[in-house]
């Protein structure tokens, strides 16, 4: 996958970021190609070699079809979480890794869930904190929004899913 300046691209669990040059370097007397990434989220600078592009998963924003798909989970009231908290973990650090909008939603909605069942762990919620900054950060660049706008959206999606979910649980 190629890229060029002023691209906007994503990489994976650090988010959002747009291309700011392409350049080569000298590598121990062999020349390398760089992309130069600048992360919105903290103004970090990366530099990614272009045959490392595919293992660090660097993809270009989610499509609206993508987002769709996020939506649907969002809003969705099923819960599916690992009872084993180590397998549950291992589970959503995969998805994380994927990058996909889509599998880290799914990690969110996830968390999001399992949080009113009992306090997340520490490192569960940083996972949660990341997947939930990842997705409305992709989601405010893809569509052109205000972050807190989209926050709001994300966060009434997750409320009203868990909300369904709850009474289903009652109710069942």
């Amino acid at each position: 996958m190629h890229f060029k300046i002023g691209d906007m691209v994503v990489y994976p669990n650090q988010g959002v970021g747009e291309i700011r040059d392409v350049f080569s370097q000298d590598i121990m007397g062999r020349e390398q190609k760089f992309y130069k990434l600048r992360i919105l989220a903290n103004d970090s600078i990366v530099m990614i070699p272009i045959t490392n592009v595919e293992n660090v998963g660097l993809r270009r924003l989610s499509s609206e079809k993508d987002l769709k798909s996020l939506f649907l989970i969002l809003e969705s009231n099923s819960f599916e979480g690992e009872q084993d908290w180590k397998n549950r973990y291992k589970e959503n650090v995969e998805k994380m890794k994927t990058g996909s909008i889509v599998e880290v939603g799914q990690v969110l909605q996830n968390l999001y869930f399992l949080s009113f069942a009992k306090p997340l762990s520490f490192r569960e919620k940083k996972m949660y904190d990341r997947a939930r900054q990842l997705v409305i950060s992709e989601i405010s660049t893809v569509r052109g929004e205000p972050e807190g706008d989209v926050e709001q959206s994300v966060d009434t999606m997750l409320s009203n899913a868990y909300e369904r979910h709850s009474e289903t649980q009652v109710l069942g």
